[in-house]
């Protein structure tokens, strides 16, 4: 059971019976899935392995997005499967973030807003890119993740960008781009402020006049091969706030956790109330169904362009060595100790849940 389970079994109950009544339906369903997860209250699951025979009983997961305990293996799988697709040139990460005076906006709706952030980012960057100053490329390509928050588990939407430095020109080919520099930060920053603001006023959303006055964090720094980069941003993909080998220790009343400063490398320790933990941890729940990972250009899942053949391309006919590199992990799943993946055999115990928390939200 992890760290995060236990806090979240302690204090579930007492969280739900005070901010029940203010909670969105998709934190109550997440708190639900992670206080039960992997617990009798699941049932199981036998395995057995068509090579050598052996059966195991495994307890079963509740698979809910936000829960601690079920993600690590969906992270491996998406950083191979993405591993491949990454072209042989430079990479940028750029990072667009609203500034804190949006953010009560933002967190009340974050649905229709962290679409604007996706889409307002994703029409500057390509404007820019248009420019012959910078890559002058008709077609461009980017991955995106949401990110909502710090090292402190506050609330700090921000998206990062994943982008090659290079493009496909008005005639098909790939044109590569400066290997230390992708965009210019400043009038990319301006750019993605009077995107997202003229957004807000079409849809109605008031907010302070003085986000016009101030400059907007946009960031892009050059990340190498890529490779590094997709790790990082594997690791927030799949997985809520905080992992559990930060949690230094917690009881019935507070957790005490570990976490660093963007300056500096020296771990630093915070202790709040298990309420609170839970607090934080749910507000960065997203709304049911949001994609959280995009694509945008010739990354997209629309697009016509090969990714191999372009590869070849930028590569001069050379064949792309990350993808061996990424072909020589084994696939994951549940694996019998003798190397074969093992096979659902029988689901066993109860399909009904019921906890302490759902029981309280339905009095």
């Amino acid at each position: 059971m992890s760290a995060i389970q236990k806090i979240i079994q302690k204090s579930a109950l007492q969280y739900v019976s005070q901010y029940g009544y203010a909670m969105p339906a998709v934190h109550k369903k997440a708190l639900v899935a992670m206080e039960i997860c992997r617990t009798e209250r699941m049932g199981t699951n036998l395995y057995q392995c068509p090579d050598c025979g052996h059966s195991e009983v495994a307890m079963r997961s509740c698979s809910n997005r936000s829960c601690p305990t079920c993600q690590t293996d969906k992270g491996r799988e998406w950083l191979q499967k993405n591993a491949q697709r990454l072209l042989p040139c430079a990479y940028f990460m750029v990072t667009f973030t609203i500034p804190e005076q949006l953010r009560h906006i933002v967190r009340s709706n974050q649905r229709l807003i962290y679409d604007m952030m996706f889409g307002c980012a994703w029409k500057s960057m390509k404007k820019i890119s248009a420019d012959p100053k910078y890559l002058g490329v008709k077609k461009m390509g980017a991955m995106g993740i949401l990110h909502t928050w710090t090292r402190q588990m506050q609330y700090h939407p921000h998206i990062h960008f994943l982008v090659p430095a290079g493009g496909i020109d008005k005639d098909g080919n790939w044109c590569a781009g400066r290997a230390d520099f992708l965009f210019p930060v400043r009038a990319l920053s301006r750019l993605f402020r009077a995107k997202v603001l003229e957004e807000l006023k079409n849809a109605g959303i008031a907010y302070p006049p003085k986000l016009w006055n101030i400059e907007w964090n946009v960031n892009c720094e050059n990340k190498g091969n890529g490779q590094r980069a997709l790790g990082y941003l594997s690791n927030y993909l799949f997985r809520v706030a905080i992992s559990n080998n930060r949690i230094v220790e917690s009881d019935t009343q507070s957790v005490t956790f570990r976490y660093k400063k963007r300056t500096s490398d020296k771990y630093r320790k915070a202790k709040v109330s298990n309420l609170e933990f839970i607090r934080r941890y749910l507000q960065h729940v997203l709304p049911n169904g949001f994609v959280k990972v995009r694509h945008y250009g010739f990354m997209s899942a629309a697009s016509t362009c090969d990714i191999a053949e372009l590869a070849k391309q930028v590569l001069d006919g050379l064949e792309l060595p990350l993808n061996d590199q990424a072909q020589q992990h084994k696939p994951m799943g549940y694996r019998c100790s003798c190397g074969a993946r093992m096979l659902l055999a029988m689901l066993m115990g109860p399909t009904v849940i019921t906890c302490n928390a759902k029981r309280e939200m339905q009095t």
